[in-house]
């Protein structure tokens, strides 16, 4: 699917009733957050002290999670201010492989473990495998309501990332006052 299209297909879908577990400990059903919520969608981060996957660097779009987390915890309170109730990082994997991360980045926002691919599934997010693992493509989601009210998905410089859904998320608070 032509990345228009996969956009369209997403934008004004609901969210299936899928809970995930975040790294916080706690559980998280993103159909039932009221209010705007932002969910970032990564492959994978790798752990600190290791090489990435072999041919990682070769994947379109793979590198630079790490970079996109820490642009998210920079331009947090930004996207609580322009409108937002919630960040969430999205992965596939376990939320204690997670929780290091988080806590080594110190993120002031969960991340939510979809290692069974229930939310992926559910919702025809697009998915690749790499080093005998299944990993999301990198995909950032405005959810409101329930909703998916816009989808980034040609996300060139991940680090930029967050700064870009802080501006949309103003723009939209601006145009709504």
């Amino acid at each position: 699917m032509a990345t228009n299209e996969y956009v369209e297909a997403l934008t004004g879908k609901p969210v299936p009733d899928v809970t995930l577990m975040a790294t916080d400990g706690s559980p998280v059903n993103l159909a039932s957050i009221k209010g705007t919520a932002v969910v970032y969608a990564y492959p994978r981060t790798s752990p600190p002290n290791e090489p990435p996957i072999e041919g990682w660097d070769q994947i379109p779009g793979a590198r630079g999670c790490t970079p996109q987390s820490k642009g998210f915890a920079e331009h947090y309170d930004a996207i609580l201010n322009a409108g937002a109730c919630g960040v969430y990082g999205l992965s596939t994997q376990d939320s204690a492989y997670q929780r290091e991360m988080a806590e080594r980045l110190a993120l002031p926002f969960p991340i939510l473990s979809d290692e069974k691919l229930e939310l992926a599934e559910k919702l025809g997010l697009h998915l690749f495998e790499a080093g005998g693992m299944t990993l999301l493509t990198r995909i950032t989601l405005i959810i409101e309501n329930g909703i998916i009210r816009k989808a980034f998905s040609q996300i060139d410089n991940p680090a930029e990332n967050a700064a870009d859904v802080a501006a949309f998320l103003a723009q939209k608070n601006a145009k709504a006052h």
